[in-house]
């Protein structure tokens, strides 16, 4: 049981909003100490797992690419085309994402999209820039909520998405945990099937609340525009 020390150390660690990579590496240290393992094999263990792992490898490979282009004004690009777009709003932009990512992952193209190959440099500007030509203005608080809400539309669209696949590592993990556990024989095919309605299920309560979205952000501005006013005419006084 002393092993599970590392979950507690993961979630306050994320409760106060620590790094996120600096608690996870101290959690896994730690658990692996208290399992026994000495500092050698410890270390091995990351390499191991580091190599093994194409998500952290293509991280690492895509990274350079991404601060190149941002570089070169990606996220200006993208939010100077969604800007001439009219009908386009911030959530819409991100409703579109979401039904985007959430089909891809269904076939196993989970890779093309994420958080700092998509979301940050794309996804974000887009729905910022969305904002941008509603508003005129973004404040730092709607900005931060917009921020928020590129990134669920990213998680609930791969998490609900993946799933539908049936060569994805949490069907085959299900499968395996429940024919060696219960004795059970379950096809991959079978959770993929039973996998469908739970996405749609997802995509239509998340795609409500990114229509809803729209009206919250715009009740936000209405009070930042107000709140602004009264504060420069008591200056003015």
């Amino acid at each position: 049981m002393l092993v599970l020390i590392g979950v507690l150390l993961v979630i306050v660690g994320f409760a106060i909003r620590l790094n996120p990579l600096v608690v996870v590496t101290v959690a896994g240290i730690v658990t692996a100490l208290l399992g026994g393992l000495n500092p050698l094999q410890i270390l091995e263990a990351f390499g191991t797992g580091f190599a093994s792992s194409r998500s952290v490898t293509i991280f690492v490979a895509v990274l350079p690419v991404v601060g190149i282009i941002e570089y070169f004004g990606l996220q200006e690009q993208a939010k100077a085309l969604i800007g001439k777009l009219a009908k386009l709003t911030a959530g819409r932009v991100l409703l579109g994402y979401l039904a985007v990512r959430q089909l891809t992952a269904a076939v196993g193209l989970n890779s093309i999209g994420g958080h700092a190959q998509t979301v940050r440099p794309l996804v974000f500007p887009m729905a910022e820039g969305a904002a941008l030509r509603r508003y005129g203005h973004v404040p730092e608080h709607i900005k931060e909520r917009i921020k928020g809400h590129s990134a669920a539309a990213d998680n609930v669209g791969v998490f609900f998405g993946e799933d539908v696949f049936v060569a994805v590592g949490s069907i085959l993990l299900i499968t395996t945990f429940v024919d060696t556990t219960y004795h059970l024989h379950l096809e991959p095919l079978q959770l993929a099937l039973w996998a469908i309605p739970s996405a749609i299920a997802a995509f239509l309560i998340h795609g409500f609340r990114l229509l809803r979205l729209d009206r919250a952000l715009d009740k936000e501005y209405r009070e930042y525009e107000a709140s602004t006013e009264n504060a420069m005419a008591g200056e003015a006084k």
